[in-house]
């Protein structure tokens, strides 16, 4: 097969001394046994996306190994002195339970000290938020997670905190880019000075939990802990490390964990993806609470920051919520615990993003608070907490199954949500109510909201040129109908234009460029289409409204939304 200049030229450099040579050797061989692999790893740098930088695990520019984690770590130590002129630097580092993320971190931490900055590197995995709690707990300018989320075995990522405990945001992650990128692979110091690496575990641990039960406990009375029968799944991943222990020391006994997927395990062996978003995952989980007679599963992905939920339905049917649910309840339950604690006075937010439920803005209005929503991706809803000191963040989250409880953490953080939809539960139970009958008061009160994800999957060069095309066509052909029903608006945040197709208005919208396109029409509907920061995907986000006027017609109303959402996937084409 032909290959371009300028992956040869990639691939030439990666067969100089610079790099080691098991390297080499590797490299070699794709040459001479998978060209296409070859391609595959050569053909562009990986890249910064919403939840930082992930990829399949292996040689190449396009690959997570030493040389392009060690490049990225490079250019971050060198932005770090840059921006910290004359300050003592310090930076945490954690790692969740992938294959290679313990010898990826020490790379990592390798670098840094060689570069002259204090680390202090988890002994062992640990859960993202935790690492957004130690980085501010201990002081650091920065921080760096290890790990890929819920994506499948192969993959491995790298995330970058800053001082705030938040994601970086641009136009900081530009600079650390343009620095990154000016860099050659020889420029990197791999010599460790181990005396600026300290190993962590226990106190920051013990913080981490203290601070979890502080802000998501709410006064749930000992005896409704007892009654509450919860099933927990880490899913081979780092939560075991501390959810078990939080519910213990927030008084919570009567927790069945699923021992098929306790030992955290990088293979994932006993589900197709380790994703709480995919019912799949939750099997065992939802076998047991039958079993077990429980009244709430919870089920959390690798690094535990996105959390999936089941519970019982009217007819005592365990049932799995999406994120926008999860987040509704989580929400209103907060929201209701400050009101009645007298703490709203007007200088309150909650937070969510553009692809989410619009919901969550009539819960804030409700409750008098404000609302405000960024692009997908956590990083965006820290920000809000930075960029508005003087009011008090309650609570956020988005569609993917990711909540925040105030800003201890300030990254989706599946320890505190955990803590929180259980304090829910135990006080609906103990209240004679459940999980699901709240949910649907919710909908009577603010609206019947309904939401569906499509998500196309579209691998390598090929998926990439294929997904740009797709909005490429969305952009240059915009859909004036939907399903019968008017646009009404459409939204562009790479050309930060929101026009109005009834009256030709436009208006700016004031937010960083992303490729997101939102179809809004004339019924209430939306309708955004957006690839993937960080997976080969491109995904459509749904969501439809009415009015329930009762508990005992949600069947029926439900149906009828069902079928708007169905004719709206056969409309696009998305099926």
């Amino acid at each position: 097969m032909h290959i371009a200049q300028n992956i040869l030229d990639a691939v030439n450099e990666w067969l100089t001394p610079t790099f080691d040579n098991e390297t080499q050797v590797a490299v070699k061989e794709l040459m001479t046994t998978s060209p296409k692999d070859l391609e595959e790893s050569f053909y562009k740098n990986l890249e910064f996306g919403t939840g930082g930088m992930r990829g399949v695990m292996g040689v190449g520019n396009n690959r997570i190994n030493k040389y392009t984690l060690g490049k990225s770590t490079q250019g971050l130590s060198d932005y770090l002195h840059k921006v910290f002129p004359n300050q003592p630097l310090k930076t945490v580092i954690a790692f969740d339970c992938r294959h290679n993320s313990k010898s990826l971190a020490k790379v990592v931490a390798d670098v840094f000290s060689a570069n002259g900055i204090q680390v202090y590197l988890f002994s062992d995995l640990r859960p993202t938020p935790e690492l957004s709690f130690a980085l501010k707990y201990l002081g650091c300018q920065c921080g760096i997670v290890l790990t890929a989320s819920h994506n499948p075995p192969e993959y491995n990522g790298y995330k970058v905190y800053w001082e705030d405990g938040g994601q970086i945001v641009p136009p900081q992650d530009g600079d650390i880019i343009n620095t990154i990128e000016k860099l050659n692979y020889s420029q990197i110091k791999f010599d460790a000075n181990e005396d600026l690496i300290q190993y962590i575990d226990a106190e920051v641990d013990q913080a981490f939990i203290k601070s979890t039960i502080e802000n998501a406990s709410f006064g749930t009375s000992q005896e409704a802990k007892d009654n509450l029968n919860i099933v927990f799944t880490s899913l081979h991943g780092t939560s075991i490390t501390a959810v078990p222990e939080t519910f213990a020391q927030a008084g919570y006994k009567n927790v069945n964990i699923v021992e098929e997927q306790r030992v955290p395990n990088g293979d994932f062996p006993t589900v197709k993806s380790p994703n709480p978003e995919e019912p799949e995952a939750l099997t065992l989980a939802l076998a047991l609470a039958d079993k077990t007679n429980s009244d709430i599963v919870i089920g959390t992905d690798p690094d535990c920051d996105r959390l999936g939920v089941a519970v019982r339905n009217n007819e005592g049917k365990m049932i799995l919520l999406n994120g926008n649910q999860t987040m509704i309840l989580m929400t209103a339950f907060l929201l209701e615990e400050w009101k009645k604690a007298g703490k709203i006075n007007g200088k309150q937010f909650v937070g969510s993003t553009i692809v989410s439920t619009p919901m969550i803005m009539e819960l804030a209005s409700a409750y008098e608070v404000g609302f405000k929503v960024g692009l997908t991706g956590f990083k965006w809803i820290a920000k809000m907490i930075k960029d508005f000191p003087e009011l008090e963040f309650i609570g956020g989250g988005e569609e993917s199954f990711g909540y925040m409880v105030g800003d201890a953490v300030r990254d989706k953080d599946a320890v505190a949500a955990t803590l929180l939809i259980c304090e829910l539960a135990a006080q609906a139970k103990a209240n004679g109510s459940t999980v699901y009958k709240k949910l649907l008061e919710l909908y009577v009160e603010h609206g019947f909201y309904k939401e569906h994800l499509i998500s196309l999957t579209k691998k390598g060069m090929e998926g990439l040129a294929e997904i740009n095309k797709m909005m490429i066509s969305l952009r240059e052909n915009p859909l004036k109908e939907i399903n019968g029903q008017r646009v009404v608006m459409v939204e562009d945040y790479k050309s930060s234009v929101a026009k109005n197709l009834f009256t030709g208005e436009e208006e700016t919208i004031d937010m960083p460029k992303a490729d997101v396109l939102i179809y809004y029409t004339e019924d209430g509907s939306k309708i955004c289409a957006r690839p993937s920061g960080t997976e080969p995907k491109i995904k459509f986000y749904i969501s439809v409204k009415t009015e329930l006027d009762s508990v005992e017609n949600f069947t029926k109303v439900e149906k009828v939304l069902d079928e708007k959402i169905k004719n709206i996937i056969t409309a696009m084409q998305l099926s």
